[in-house]
């Protein structure tokens, strides 16, 4: 009997030695020429197949409904029920193991993971994907670079400043400690004044102002190289005792690294990104910070984070980010009678790797901005594009006039979308029915989504139009195949074949029901208590989305790795064939859905 049985394959990755020399001594290969049935509709299955070579097509009818490679299963559903209920083709030649029924009968007895995994639906073969990711070991972030934490910028007073001045400084530049420089000692000494300090000197009972800070300061300072690991940094903060660190090089000083923040990299990157950015006082500074996200993203997706916390923690940030860069380009007054707001992926908090810009701005009617309100925005865009997310193509940005208006216009426009849709109002609709406020008055996005929401009708021939664009990349019906490279494209584009489809399908729903929700999982939540969908779709739709944007996310953070452009793409031959197999399951759940949105929305008669 053959020895070449592939155990590092789902499901029989999961079983023991004497399992494994079970199926080793049950198992056959068999040979089937292209185009010969290897299972007909409604013939008793005897046998589980795993393919060794070839590949297999299912087809439910005339319609093709996937297709099966090299250490695939199949039919073991049919095995189980005593009945196959679709036909199995080989497509070209086709090797593969046959298992009989009753040694997989005694496999599944044995081992309730070998049979949740082979006849189990889409929730529980995640949960055991899942479960596997979590195995995998996150390097410590101790063997990391000092300079890869958070180091704060050095901000320096002289032996002779009074204690005022040093105050002063330490809330302009929004730091706990100041150095201080003494210039009579070659190299100069160094010392630090804090707000511990600050309390000794108001309890000295002297004046602040003739107070000077060389006499208050501590000039016993240790110090880290930029290339230090933060273990060793660790290591000499808990030996002496002390609160923070100066970071210098050769001579140079770089900074000083916190307690606070070395704890926070090493257990919270969020909390760290948060310091920093309320700490920043200029672009550069928020620049530092934006940087921080995507490596943040990274690391708690290495650790096994599920997907819709990352998502979750994304959009704050993201939205702490644009918030204080607003704060820091426009004047105090137009952040005040004025919202800004993001929309698409960023609006729904399902981006994860940073995309094209996609926001707005609405204006308080009565307000008079700025003169160079344009500059201000053009300003911002470049900011954010400086942080990593490039301009739109669409130009869906504050520095376009469309999308920069008083709330008034705003509502007209809304109004126009709605009472004269054509292909570009329908797309603004879309992209708008994600809006989310980040910064300023948020009840002015409000009352224009109100605007949508009160005029939005149940006109069939608009929702139609609307709902159709779930077939906006077309409808393909050779995914299949690229999930078994059968023809010239590498990759499989899951926004296009997957992601888009379930989110502007759900979205379409949403603008049915005349629901406030912005993200796609709240709407399906909300859909489900309101009967529009079952319990069971909306689960599948949901587990389906975080499975994509997981699969999406990898193939990211692969080609981030290897210095390539994030492409979409999906490399589906370095799948494992789990993730193959849960990635067939999840367009499946996309394309039953889309029957059912031509079903509801009748698209067919368009």
């Amino acid at each position: 009997m053959p020895n070449a049985f592939n155990f590092s394959a789902s499901p029989f990755d999961c079983l023991t030695p004497d399992q494994q020399r079970l199926v080793r001594d049950s198992v056959d290969v068999v040979y089937y020429p292209e185009g010969e049935a290897i299972l007909d509709v409604g013939t008793t299955p005897t046998h589980l197949f795993v393919i060794i070579k070839g590949f297999v097509t299912q087809y439910d009818g005339d319609e093709v409904i996937t297709t099966y490679g090299p250490d695939d299963t199949f039919d073991g559903r049919g095995l189980v029920a005593g009945k196959t209920s679709n036909k199995f083709v080989a497509q070209e030649e086709v090797v593969a193991y046959q298992l009989a029924r009753q040694t997989v009968t005694d496999l599944i007895a044995d081992n309730a993971t070998f049979g949740a995994l082979l006849f189990s639906d889409l929730s529980n073969k995640l949960t055991a994907l899942s479960q596997r990711q979590s195995q995998h070991e996150l390097q410590s972030l101790t063997l990391s670079r000092v300079d890869e934490a958070f180091v704060r910028p050095a901000h320096f007073v002289s032996m002779d400043a009074d204690v005022v001045s040093a105050v002063h400084v330490m809330q302009v530049q929004r730091t706990k400690c100041v150095l201080v420089r003494d210039d009579s000692t070659s190299p100069p000494r160094l010392g630090v004044f804090t707000s511990s300090t600050l309390q000794r000197a108001i309890l000295n009972g002297t004046p602040l102002n003739q107070q000077r800070v060389g006499e208050l300061a501590s000039f016993q300072l240790i110090s880290v190289r930029p290339d230090d690991q933060v273990g060793d940094a660790l290591a000499l903060l808990q030996r002496h005792r002390v609160h923070r660190l100066v970071v210098i090089d050769d001579t140079h000083v770089v900074g000083v690294l916190e307690a606070l923040d070395l704890f926070s990299f090493l257990s919270n990157h969020s909390h760290l990104i948060t310091v920093q950015v309320e700490a920043a006082t200029d672009i550069d500074g928020l620049a530092q910070a934006a940087k921080q996200i995507t490596r943040m993203v990274t690391t708690l997706y290495r650790s096994g984070t599920r997907v819709s916390l990352i998502a979750r923690l994304v959009q704050d940030l993201n939205a702490r980010l644009f918030e204080r860069a607003w704060q820091l380009i426009a004047p105090v007054d137009l952040v005040a009678n004025s919202c800004l707001f993001v929309m698409g992926s960023e609006g729904r908090g399902e981006q994860l790797l940073k995309t094209d810009q996609d926001n707005g701005l609405i204006l308080r009617d009565g307000y008079t901005p700025p003169e160079n309100l344009e500059a201000i925005c053009q300003s911002f865009s470049q900011a954010l594009s400086a942080f990593g997310y490039p301009e739109c193509p669409g130009h869906i940005m504050v520095s376009n006039p469309m999308w920069r208006k008083t709330a008034y216009d705003f509502g007209q426009m809304v109004k126009q979308w709605l009472l004269m849709p054509d292909a570009n109002s329908l797309m603004n609709l879309a992209i708008f029915l994600d809006a989310h406020a980040v910064c300023g008055d948020a009840h002015l996005l409000q009352d224009a989504q109100q605007v949508l929401m009160r005029f939005a009708t149940d006109n069939d021939a608009m929702l139609a139009r609307f709902a159709a664009a779930i077939d906006a990349f077309g409808n393909s019906q050779g995914w299949w195949n690229r999930l078994l490279g059968l023809d010239d494209q590498q990759g499989l584009h899951l926004k296009k074949e997957g992601i888009f489809p379930l989110v502007h399908g759900v979205r379409s729903l949403a603008l049915a029901e005349h629901l406030q929700e912005t993200s796609t999982t709240a709407r399906i939540e909300t859909l489900v208590a309101r009967n529009v969908i079952t319990p069971a779709l909306g689960a599948d739709l949901t587990q389906s989305l975080h499975f994509l944007m997981g699969l999406k996310l990898k193939a990211g953070v692969t080609e981030m790795e290897t210095q390539r452009e994030v492409s979409g793409l999906v490399n589906v031959g370095k799948l494992s064939t789990l993730e193959r197999d849960l990635l067939k399951d999840a367009l499946g759940v996309v394309k039953h859905f889309k029957g059912l949105l031509r079903s509801r929305f009748k698209l067919d008669a368009l």
